[in-house]
Formats: C-alpha cells, structure tokens, sequence
C-alpha cells in the first residue's frame, strides 16, 4: 500500500512535469508524461493495455522528433535559414524568464535577431521570424495535446481503480 502511494505521488510529479516540460524547452515534456502513465501502471492503481502503453511511447517520441523539426520547417518555409532557427531557440530559452509573454515574443525576436545578423533585410527577417514563431507555437501546442491526452488517461485510470 505505502508503495503504491508513493508510485502515485511520483507518478503525479512526473505528469506535472510533463506538462510544465510542454512549453518549456529544456525538458521532454511528452517522454515524462510517458513516465508518469508507467509509473501509475506498476502501482496497483493503475492497469493500463500494453498496446495503449505501446502507442503512447509512440507518440511521445513522435512528438519530440516533431518538436524538433516543425520550428525548422516554418522558418525554412517561411525563408529563414540556420541563424533564425538559433535565434529562435535562444530567444525561446531567454522567454521563458520573461514568461507568460516572453515565451511567445521571445522565439519571434529571437529568429529577427538572427535573420537579420544572416541578411539584414528587414522583410526576410520578419517573414521568417514569423515562421519560427508559428513552428514553435505549433510543436508547443502538439506537446500539450499528447501530454493532455496522457493526464486524461491518467486520471480516467488512477480514479476508476483507487478508493480515492
């Protein structure tokens, strides 16, 4: 019992994690998501189907390739080349101390900076600076769904099983 509570209580940390780790980009938010639903699954709370464990290990590791190149792809179709991509990245990790806002305006200035070192032409800059920033957005919010699908499955198992 006291070991089921403490595979819960870890597995609940994980998933908080995990979704703290969505939108910040220093921690795997999905793989850790991932974690917690393996976590609940070796407690006697939580029974999940090995193939619904299978597709989300999956998904989590789609979703991180993904995350890593959907930002490359909007700047590229957008224009930009490798210094917006940096710059982006940079201008995300900077952000996030300046959250909620500088997590959204961080990544955009970040690609400007960037492009604008690489070309100074204002107008490449801002387009591919706009291509970074919906990339990022885009990766950010494909995380949140995978991770909020992964804590609905959480909950849904955790309370149908436990005397909670």
């Amino acid at each position: 019992m006291i070991f089921d509570v403490l595979l819960v209580a870890v597995a609940l940390f994980l998933l908080l994690v995990g979704l703290v780790g969505c939108v910040l980009p220093v921690l795997p938010g999905p793989p850790i998501s991932f974690l917690a639903l393996i976590f609940l699954h070796l407690s006697r709370w939580g029974e999940f189907n090995v193939q619904f464990l299978w597709l989300a290990a999956f998904m989590a590791t789609a979703v991180t390739v993904l995350d890593y190149l959907v930002p490359m792809w909007g700047t590229k179709r957008f224009g930009g080349t490798g210094k917006g991509i940096w710059g982006a990245s940079v201008g995300l990790v900077v952000g996030f101390f300046f959250a909620p806002w500088g997590i959204v305006v961080g990544p955009f200035l970040g690609a400007f900076v960037g492009e604008m070192i690489s070309h100074n032409d204002s107008n490449r800059a801002f387009r591919a600076a706009f291509g970074s920033f919906i990339g990022i957005i885009a990766g950010v919010v494909l995380k949140l769904v995978v991770s909020g699908y992964f804590s609905w499955h959480f909950f849904k198992e955790l309370f149908s099983r436990s005397q909670i």
